[in-house]
């Protein structure tokens, strides 16, 4: 062989062994323009939750991020729950979100129970176009047993590797149950219940050994211990070797709780509320101590005007969209009560009321049935634009008539006023039906079924009723999944917003008055 291609065979070895070097070394990343290692500048990693389609805050937060780029190295993270919650997610199923989120240019982000809301193949669709890495730890393709995104990635921050970890609650495959199964029951995806702990903990050992200076979870996990019996307090009791937990999914604002790792050793766990009310600033020192503390976001006076720019394109399309009058209501269609709690989840309302006749109505159904979660925004007295249906209705719901016999009702009716709380999301707002809680011992009286002659008749526990709800509540994310099993007489294309709009237009005539004013008594609660 010449000199000249031995040179050339020397070159191709090399460069071959670099890229076998470099393929094998685990996922690290500089912050661009913050990469520059410097031992006496701080670290900030500023952080939320729950955002749910708050598309104003954005120009804020990136404001204050390039802000601080001045004198500290920035990231910017989210726990989860960004795609869904008002207009803007719904009308364009979650692109309006990742524009912004583009624009603001997060460094990572997880994955919170409703980005599975528009199914995975959307999902994936919707994260690829992020110039953020997406963690997941606990969330897998059950045909090849592969995780779908990385369980963590180490970001290289002025002097120290940071590794952050995502998970998701596991409960989301019950709340978004059909984005977890074929249309014939197959399961394809898993969130790995019994794992989940177990897996952060595999991450974060596996972090430490790549050299994490601190490891930090991006936890949509909330604090509730009813979600699969996972919670962030409960993953900080079960693991060590996490320095913080950046928290979501209940909505809660907390500034730093303490829980003792396996070791004993403190591990804060911070929530910033939601809808961007704050923002989470947690500091590096130069010496490497950790502090939180929050930022209301409405004190921030920097303005990012690159993204203020997507925000009023998306603004005026949205409004383009949705400013047009359908009716007037006299009323407050009311979903809160006076505290700020969601009523519509322990009460009737008369937004339920409301909700459920034009569901009956739609599909000439005996029964029509809601759960209380999928009413999110109240509404002011006024007129009303479809953009406000949108905001009382946001989600991707659909209608869906089934066959109920009266005992599966009465059933899905004692078990969903089981835990009567402010967040009892499977609450039932109903139609062509009454019936009354005990709260005190947990049971259902006075099941009354409304009889074409406009009389309350008590349910036939072996009678056959025809009963409307939403796709959700028959595929098994709502209702406990009482009606999973029930024979589906319609599938319907009918959006639940749509079936509101069509009977306030065409039945109510354009104003919801004096019959709406408060609610008609189908629900009574006593202890």
């Amino acid at each position: 062989m010449s000199n000249h291609n031995e040179y050339f065979m020397r070159r191709f070895l090399l460069a071959a062994m670099l890229i076998l070097t470099l393929a094998a070394m685990p996922a690290q990343h500089c912050l661009g323009q913050n990469s520059k290692v410097d031992a006496n500048r701080s670290v900030v990693v500023l952080y939320e939750n729950d955002v749910h389609c708050a598309l104003d805050g954005y120009a804020k937060v990136a404001g204050l991020r390039d802000a601080i780029r001045d004198t500290a190295v920035v990231l910017l993270v989210s726990s989860g729950d960004y795609l869904q919650g008002n207009t803007a997610g719904a009308i364009s199923k979650g692109q309006y979100v990742v524009d912004l989120m583009r624009a603001v240019d997060y460094d990572v982000v997880t994955l919170g129970n409703h980005e599975f809301d528009y199914k995975v193949p959307r999902l994936l669709e919707l994260t690829r176009q992020l110039n953020a890495d997406v963690v997941c730890a606990n969330f897998v393709d059950l045909a090849t047993g592969r995780n779908l995104f990385a369980p963590y990635v180490i970001k290289q921050a002025g002097p120290w590797k940071i590794a952050f970890i995502g998970a998701v609650t596991p409960s989301t495959m019950q709340s978004e149950k059909y984005a977890f199964f074929s249309d014939d029951g197959k399961p394809l995806y898993s969130l790995l219940a019994d794992r989940v702990y177990t897996l952060v903990q595999q991450s974060a050992d596996e972090a430490r050994r790549q050299g994490a200076d601190f490891v930090v979870l991006l936890s949509h996990l909330g604090e509730d211990k009813t979600d699969e019996e996972v919670d962030s307090h409960g993953l900080a009791t079960n693991t060590r070797g996490i320095d913080v937990i950046l928290d979501g999914h209940t909505h809660s604002l907390r500034p730093a709780d303490t829980v003792l790792n396996l070791d004993g050793k403190p591990v804060p766990v911070t929530q910033t509320g939601y809808e961007l009310a704050n923002l989470g600033k947690m500091l590096i020192s130069p010496s490497g101590t950790i502090s939180l503390s929050m930022i209301p976001v409405a004190s921030i006076a920097q303005l990012s005007s690159k993204v203020q720019k997507v925000n009023e394109k998306v603004k005026k399309e949205v409004d383009a969209a949705t400013s047009k009058v359908v009716c007037h209501s006299d009323y407050v269609l009311q979903i809160l009560d006076d505290a700020g709690e969601y009523l519509v989840r322990y009460a009737e309302t008369n937004a339920g009321d409301l909700v459920t006749d034009a569901y009956r109505h739609a599909l000439g159904a005996d029964i029509a049935l809601t759960n209380a979660g999928g009413l999110r925004n109240q509404l002011s007295a006024g007129d009303i634009t479809y953009g406000d249906l949108i905001r009382l209705l946001p989600y991707d719901n659909f209608l869906t008539l089934v066959e109920a016999k009266g005992s599966t009702i009465v059933e899905l009716l004692r078990r969903t006023t089981e835990k009567m709380s402010y967040d009892n999301g499977d609450f039932p707002q109903c139609s062509g039906l009454r019936y009354t809680v005990h709260t005190d011992v947990h049971s259902i009286t006075d099941v009354e079924v409304l009889s074409p002659d406009g009389k309350y008749q008590p349910i036939d526990p072996d009678r056959t009723y025809r009963l409307v709800t939403i796709d959700y509540c028959v595929a098994g994310g709502g209702f406990a999944g009482v009606l999973e099993h029930c024979k589906v007489l319609q599938k319907t294309n009918i959006h639940y917003r749509d079936a509101l709009d069509d009977y306030v237009r065409q039945v109510l005539k354009g104003k919801i008055g004096i019959d709406y004013a408060k609610p008609q008594g189908r629900i009574t609660v006593k202890p």
